[in-house]
């Protein structure tokens, strides 16, 4: 693979964003949980947009598609939790 092909990157910071709430979203429980899912999908539709708008590669920009849509599948339910 040819090094303007990168497959992995360093995640950025709206990534680390989007892990690090998401791991504060599994180990509480209630209104926390519920924000940090929130954050962390946001972050995540952030991540996302930059991958397809920016994106190294054609599978980068796909993976930043997979990751917003299942960013917004996430808002989504947590919306209808209330």
């Amino acid at each position: 693979m040819p090094r303007r092909y990168p497959i992995f990157q360093f995640p950025n910071p709206p990534l680390i964003t989007a892990m690090v709430a998401g791991l504060v979203a599994r180990t509480t429980h209630g209104p926390t949980a519920r924000g940090a899912t929130v954050i962390s999908a946001l972050a995540q539709l952030v991540w996302g947009y930059r991958e397809i708008s920016d994106g190294a590669n054609a599978f980068r920009r796909l993976l930043g598609v997979a990751g917003a849509a299942r960013a917004g599948a996430r808002l989504a339910r947590t919306a209808k939790r209330g």
